[in-house]
C-alpha cells in the first residue's frame, strides 16, 4: 500500500472549516453543564440540593443516551451517502434542540411538563452530536497525508476546546454581570440561542468542502450490509475503541466541565470564581492539543498517550488533596491547568489513533460508535457518578480515584492494539 497523499486542498482554512461546525456542535451541547446548579433549580426543585443537582445532571448525561443511536444512524449515512451531507444534518439537528432548551419553560411554569420538554430537547442534542464526531474527524484524517493526521485530527478537541471556552466564557461574563433574578429568569438561555444563530454559519461554510469518501461508498448496499462489515470485521477494534474512549473522556468530563460544579458545590466557592476553572481548562486544550498532535506524528500514538496517562495517574490524587486542603482560586486554576495539559496529551493522540485503525468504508460509522458509546457510557455518567460517589463515601477526593479508575482500564487496549502512525489507512 502505497504512502497517502495529502488532499489538493489541505490548508489551515480547509482545517477551520471542518471543525467550525463541531465546535458549534459541542458548543451548544456542552453549555448546559455551565448551568447545572441553575437549571438543577429551576426544573428539579427539591429541597435537598444535592439531589437537584443530580437530577440536573442526569438531564445532562440522559442527552448521552442519545449519542449511540445517532452515532449508527448518522455514521452510517456518513459511510454511505458522503461526509458533507452527514455534517450538515447534524448542524440541523442540534440547532433543533438547542432551540428547545432555549425556549423550555420551567418547572414553576407548567410543572413536570417541564423536565419532559428538557429531556426531550436534550435527546435531540445527544443523537445529532453522536454523529458529528465520527463525520468531521474522519473528514480531517482523509484530507491528510500519512504523516500529518495527528495535526490534522488534533484540531477534532481543538474545536472542542474552543467551544468549552467560548461557552465558559459566555457563562462567566452572564454570572458575573447579571443580577441573581436576572440570570435564573432568562440569562442562562442566552447561550442556547447564540448556538442556534450560529448554526447557519457552520452549514454554509461546510457546503464549500470537497467529499473525501470516494468510490468505496456504499452506494449499493443496504444500511445492514454496511452495519455487518462493521460489526462482524471489525468488531474487535470496535470494543477496544471503546475502552481506550472511556479513561479520555472521564477526564475530560471531570476536569473540563464538572469542576465547576464540584468548587461550587462542594468546596463552597464562588460559581463566578469556579467558572474559570473551564475557561482556563478550555484555553489550554486548544494549543496542546495541536502540539500533541505533533508529537504524535514524530514519536507515535501510543508513547504519547501512555506517558501522558502515567502521569495524570500519579498526579491526580495529589492534586485533588491541595485543592481540598486549600480550596482558593489559585490552587484550583493550578491544579485544572495541569491535568489540562495531560488530558490534551493524551486526547488528541488518541482520538486519532482510534479512526485510523478502521477502513474508509465504514470509518465514520466506527468511530461514530466508538465515540458515542464510549462517551455515553462513560461520559455523560462522570458527573453525575462523582456526584453520587463524594455523597456516598462522604470524601471530597472520590473525583481523583474514579479518574485513576479510568485511565487505567482505558490503557488496556494499548498491549494488543499496533501503532498506526506514518501507515497508511
Amino acid at each position: 500500500m502505497t504512502s497517502a497523499a495529502p488532499h489538493p486542498k489541505a490548508s489551515f482554512v480547509t482545517i477551520a472549516a471542518i471543525t467550525i461546525g463541531n465546535g458549534l456542535e459541542f458548543f451548544d451541547f456542552i453549555t448546559y453543564s455551565f448551568f447545572a446548579v441553575v437549571i438543577g433549580q429551576l426544573f428539579f426543585p427539591v429541597k435537598n440540593s444535592t439531589t437537584g443537582l443530580m437530577l440536573a445532571l442526569g438531564g445532562y448525561g440522559i442527552a448521552f443516551l442519545a449519542r449511540p443511536v445517532g452515532g449508527l444512524v448518522l455514521g452510517l449515512y456518513a459511510d454511505r451517502s458522503g461526509r458533507k451531507p452527514a455534517m450538515t444534518l447534524t448542524l440541523i439537528l442540534m440547532a433543533v434542540g438547542s432551540l428547545g432548551v432555549a425556549l423550555a419553560p420551567t418547572y414553576a411554569q407548567i410543572g413536570v411538563w417541564a423536565p419532559i420538554w428538557l429531556v426531550g430537547a436534550r435527546l435531540i442534542q445527544g443523537f445529532s452530536l453522536g454523529g458529528e464526531v465520527g463525520a468531521s474527524t474522519s473528514l480531517l484524517l482523509e484530507y491528510a497525508d500519512d504523516h500529518s493526521r495527528g495535526y490534522f485530527g488534533s484540531f477534532q478537541f481543538v474545536s472542542q476546546g474552543l467551544s468549552s471556552l467560548l461557552g465558559a466564557g459566555v457563562a462567566t461574563v452572564l454570572t458575573n454581570t447579571l443580577s441573581h433574578d436576572a440570570l435564573y429568569s432568562w440569562g442562562w438561555r442566552i447561550p442556547f440561542f447564540m448556538g442556534v444563530l450560529m448554526v447557519p454559519i457552520g452549514v454554509y461554510i461546510r457546503r464549500h468542502l470537497d467529499e473525501t469518501l470516494g468510490p468505496v461508498a456504499h452506494k449499493g448496499e443496504s444500511a445492514t450490509a454496511t452495519m455487518k462489515d462493521a460489526f462482524q470485521t471489525h468488531s474487535g477494534l470496535i470494543w477496544s475503541g471503546v475502552l481506550m474512549i472511556l479513561g479520555g473522556t472521564v477526564a475530560t468530563y471531570i476536569t473540563v466541565f464538572y469542576f465547576p460544579t464540584y468548587a461550587t458545590h462542594f468546596l463552597h466557592m464562588p460559581l463566578s470564581l469556579s467558572l474559570w476553572a473551564s475557561v482556563i481548562s478550555s484555553a489550554i486544550l486548544v494549543p496542546v492539543s495541536i502540539f500533541a498532535g505533533r508529537l504524535s506524528d514524530r514519536h507515535g500514538r501510543i508513547p504519547v498517550v501512555v506517558w501522558s496517562r502515567a502521569a495524570m495517574v500519579v498526579l491526580i490524587v495529589p492534586a485533588f488533596m491541595l485543592l481540598v486542603a486549600h480550596p482558593t482560586g489559585v490552587v484550583l486554576l493550578g491544579v485544572v491547568a495541569v491535568l489540562s495539559v495531560l488530558l490534551a496529551l493524551q486526547a488528541a493522540p488518541g482520538i486519532v489513533f482510534i479512526t485510523e485503525l478502521f477502513p474508509r468504508p465504514v470509518r465514520a460509522t466506527s468511530l461514530s460508535v466508538v465515540y458515542s458509546v464510549g462517551v455515553a457510557v462513560f461520559g455523560g455518567t462522570a458527573q453525575l457518578i462523582v456526584t453520587w460517589l463524594i455523597q456516598f463515601t462522604g470524601s471530597d477526593l472520590a473525583p481523583a480515584w474514579y479518574m485513576i479508575a479510568a485511565a487505567v482500564i482505558s490503557t488496556i487496549p494499548l498491549l494488543w492494539l499496533k501503532e498506526t502512525a506514518g501507515k497508511p489507512i
